[in-house]
């Protein structure tokens, strides 16, 4: 009998609690997975080999793959200077506590090359993460917080890797940068022959030819 009223007092405690903080979204749907995403400056595609994260639990999950990223805008008004987009999509990071480190091996496309690197992400950047799926935006009280966290790296020529995540507001909070290392045995790890995963397009060629790389931006 102890035991119901202890477990029917627990639960009205946090119904009132819920009903005297309107921002708490512990009750909105949320995935149980955060994600990572990938992006890169306009015109400069990039084609991710390979992902990795060392999550909190110092579990090692590694993530194959990842396709070609960027976008390259008709027209004028965009730069190579900014990233295209921070949107975060990307993949579920499934079966993986918040993380510890990222690795990413990626082609840029524009020069050629191929990179590595670790990004650390700081005990700070995690709050972030928690709290985005844990609070609503106070903008916007009635609607439902974030599903899922989210982290995304911008990968950009010379190595350059830039990190963000994003608050209860989807506003991208910027968490690290590196450069990362050039890989010596080349695209896919010296298993292609030397060949990337694609040429560079003709617009993009157009841009570089009349713009340039701008190497030092990111």
């Amino acid at each position: 009998m102890m035991r119901v009223l202890f477990i029917l007092l627990s639960m009205l405690l946090t119904s009132g609690c819920q009903a005297l903080d309107p921002l708490a979204g512990t009750r909105d749907p949320h995935s149980p997975w955060w994600n990572l995403g990938f992006t890169a400056p306009y015109y400069l595609l990039a084609h991710v080999e390979h992902s990795a994260v060392v999550d909190t639990a110092a579990r090692l999950i590694h993530l194959p793959g990842g396709g070609l990223i960027g976008n390259e805008p008709e027209g004028e008004g965009t730069s190579a200077h900014e990233w295209a987009g921070r949107g975060g999509i990307g993949r579920s990071v499934t079966g993986a506590a918040l993380p510890q480190r990222i690795y990413v091996r990626w082609q840029s496309i524009a020069e050629p090359q191929t990179y590595d690197a670790w990004v650390e992400v700081p005990k700070e950047a995690r709050q972030i993460m928690k709290t985005t799926t844990s609070r609503r935006c106070p903008k916007y009280p009635d609607s439902e917080s974030p599903y899922r966290a989210i982290v995304t790296l911008g990968l950009a020529p010379g190595g350059i890797v830039q990190a963000w995540t994003y608050d209860e507001c989807h506003k991208p909070v910027k968490i690290a940068r590196v450069k990362g290392e050039v890989v010596l045995l080349g695209p896919y790890l010296g298993k292609n022959e030397g060949r990337y995963a694609y040429p560079v397009s003709e617009r993009s060629k157009r841009y570089i030819e009349r713009f340039g790389i701008p190497y030092g931006s990111w």
